[in-house]
């Protein structure tokens, strides 16, 4: 099973084990990490989700299709590697794959 790092604001980093087929939010969410809060439970449909995909990644995990465009426009500090989680599928190929979580607001 591949293993994604999570890196929050703080850079505290930590390690999970993901799950081939579900998303990178569905395995934020299985494993408590802070700063996924994901609202819409992965309906594309909030931005709680937001996250930076890591440089070395960005071309494997690929762009964000128009809907996801769409709603990266109601997340906080929106940057050139921001996706939403919940629309990054975990793929045997993603092992390693290493994601930070923005300082949310509030």
């Amino acid at each position: 099973m591949p293993n994604i790092t999570f890196i929050d604001a703080q850079g505290e980093s930590r390690t999970v084990e993901g799950e081939t087929g579900s998303t990178v939010m569905e395995t934020a969410v299985r494993n408590g990490v802070p700063g996924i809060e994901a609202e819409c439970g992965g309906a594309c449909a909030c931005a709680t989700c937001h996250v930076y995909v890591d440089e070395a990644w960005a071309a494997k995990t690929g762009h964000a299709e128009s809907m996801e465009e769409d709603m990266l426009d109601f997340a906080f500090d929106v940057r050139p590697t921001s996706r939403l989680s919940c629309q990054i599928r975990i793929k045997d190929d993603l092992d390693g794959l290493v994601v930070r979580t923005p300082l949310r607001q509030g």
